[in-house]
């Protein structure tokens, strides 16, 4: 990303994008927002009118679809056996185990229903969903080994509680945990192994309560280290072994002074020292490497990829999250996962060679010209449908000819038109899941007045009967917070041994309530235009501050002392 430019090539482009872009209001939020000229360009190749939503509540809209974390017990609709479900039990959509859903015993297309131009298509497509068997998770359950209790899951084998994850071995309890082993209460972690309760870190070994690090080994409570080992409490080293605080120490004197800290210290009051002594120190202002002309945050070897979060080997993306699985190219508010996709646009959790899917979810393995569906897979020509394989030419699962479908397809976009319904995401008050089930509650979060005024979803706390004492513990909140507090848990094996292993005590709060502790230690999905802090006058500025200007998801009002990426690397690397 170009930091510095002549002033008055910045006077020049703005000119001229002002003269492309468009201004105009959020229909949802009221705030204006701005359509670009490339965005327009990206609309016109897929053939869809420009967004009225802005982009935040775009994203917000997409994720209120999408329950990665609350599972319930179900029973399949057609052998009767219990599963594990996102779906609540009282909730009115029938699910299939994955052994009947991926078998020959039933035929979505059997639900088809004729389309009625005289009402919604919104509504039809929500009478069709209600009928149709759904998924009870979304895994690749072929690729699963004793991993029952996760979703949003590929290869895993002895994993429990896992979400959004793919490759992992013997974790429990963690989010975007990609090919890691023995890792346990971890956020976004990548390629580690027996880590325990960190947050952003990759190719780590032994790293516990730390974050933002990488390749480190045998590491606790420090932040943004680089290549270090046998580190505590440590804030931007590079390369280093035996510091603590910052400070060096020789082989012998470290591991004593260690011992000595956790024998005396509370984790409690570490992790309260460790993020004290960070706000000391600069930050980047955004977490990424090998980048090319990029915007947004959490992003790593993309390259024309703006206002986007958490992307691994995008190219020519905007306003996209969690595209974990490269390659992913010229796609736009596309959330969840990738693997080969392109031109997907207001489209959640689908990918694996897909192209042109829009406005729909779960859509994975080689989809394309999918509109509006949910469930389709290995599937071409679909509009309004619902689990749907191998399946083509067909609207609100109905069958129809090549020239029919076209035909019928054209004037459902045009009565979708006129009735402001073509080119937005399912509206949320149509969604499978309450509000704050869904992943759009950790981002956007509301309180559940302002919720049931939208007419949205909400789902009340479960009253447990727990009885606290033997092999459960009980949850410090108590059920007091609204982060679904479990108020009991219990202590599985794999994680009872990793804590002997490495003396350290049983958690105190159930895994929901450990989930949202780690939250805060995750940026926001939101930019804000800031300037660089650094004055000093060692730096290539010479005195005074730096001139540099930046997007950020770091927000004015908040302590770091955040850094462009020039000052960045003279002060750290």
């Amino acid at each position: 990303m170009i930091l510095t430019v002549d002033s008055n090539f910045i006077y020049i482009s703005s000119k001229i994008k002002a003269m492309q872009a468009e201004t105009t209001n959020c229909q949802n939020c009221k705030n204006a927002f701005i359509i670009e000229a490339q965005d327009f360009d990206f609309y016109k190749k897929i053939d869809v009118p420009p967004p009225t939503w802005c982009p935040a509540c775009r994203l917000m809209r997409r994720l209120a679809f999408r329950n990665e974390r609350y599972l319930y017990k179900k029973s399949c609709g057609l052998c009767g056996k219990s599963v594990m479900t996102t779906y609540a039990p009282n909730s009115p959509y029938t699910i299939y185990c994955d052994a009947c859903w991926w078998s020959d015993k039933w035929d979505a297309v059997s639900y088809g229903q004729v389309y009625d131009p005289n009402r919604s298509f919104f509504e039809q497509f929500e009478e069709l969903s209600k009928k149709v068997p759904h998924q009870p998770v979304f895994n690749l359950h072929t690729t699963l080994v004793n991993s029952e209790y996760t979703n949003l899951v590929t290869n895993l084998k002895n994993c429990y509680l896992i979400f959004n994850s793919d490759y992992d071995e013997n974790c429990a309890y963690g989010t975007e945990v990609e090919s890691s082993k023995d890792c346990f209460d971890c956020l976004m972690v990548d390629s580690c192994e027996l880590s325990y309760e960190s947050v952003n870190c990759q190719k780590c070994y032994r790293v516990m309560y730390s974050l933002d690090s990488e390749a480190c080994s045998d590491v606790w409570f420090s932040k943004n280290c680089v290549g270090s080992s046998n580190c505590f409490g440590c804030i931007n080293l590079r390369n280093k072994k035996y510091h603590i605080w910052n400070e060096p120490y020789s082989e012998e004197e470290y591991h004593k002074k260690v011992k000595e800290i956790l024998s005396s210290e509370t984790l409690e009051t570490l992790i309260k020292k460790r993020d004290e002594f960070a706000r000391q120190f600069p930050v980047k202002y955004f977490h990424g490497r090998q980048n090319q002309n990029i915007s947004g945050d959490y992003i790593y070897n993309s390259k024309n990829t703006h206002d986007s979060y958490i992307v691994t080997g995008g190219e020519d993306n905007r306003y996209c999250m969690w595209l974990l699985v490269p390659p992913v190219k010229d796609c736009m508010d596309f959330t969840e996962f990738g693997d080969g996709a392109e031109l997907m646009y207001e489209t959640i959790t689908s990918g694996i060679g897909s192209s042109r899917v829009k406005f729909s979810r779960q859509c994975s393995v080689n989809d394309r010209e999918v509109e509006y569906s949910l469930y389709s897979r290995s599937s071409h020509d679909l509009f309004g449908c619902v689990s749907l394989q191998k399946k083509e030419y067909c609207i609100l699962n109905k069958e129809y000819s090549k020239e029919e479908y076209e035909k019928l397809r054209t004037q459902i976009v045009e009565d979708m038109k006129r009735r402001g319904e073509y080119g937005e995401f399912f509206p949320i008050a149509t969604s499978q899941f309450a509000y704050n089930e869904s992943s759009a509650f950790e981002h956007f979060p509301m309180t559940r007045e302002e919720v049931l005024k939208k007419g949205w979803q909400w789902c009340d706390p479960e009253k447990r009967d727990i009885t606290i004492g033997g092999d459960i513990l009980g949850c410090a909140h108590e059920g007091a917070c609204e982060h679904h507090c479990t108020t009991g848990f219990r202590v599985i094996d794999s994680e009872r041994n990793f804590l002997e292993r490495f003396q350290l005590p049983l958690p105190r709060l159930c895994p929901n309530c450990r989930h949202y502790d780690r939250l805060q230690y995750r940026n926001p999905v939101r930019l804000w235009s800031r300037s660089c802090m650094c004055t000093k006058p060692s730096h290539t500025h010479r005195g005074g501050s730096c001139p540099n200007n930046f997007k950020t998801s770091y927000a004015p009002n908040r302590p770091e002392i955040v850094y462009c990426e020039q000052c960045y690397q003279i002060e750290v690397v």
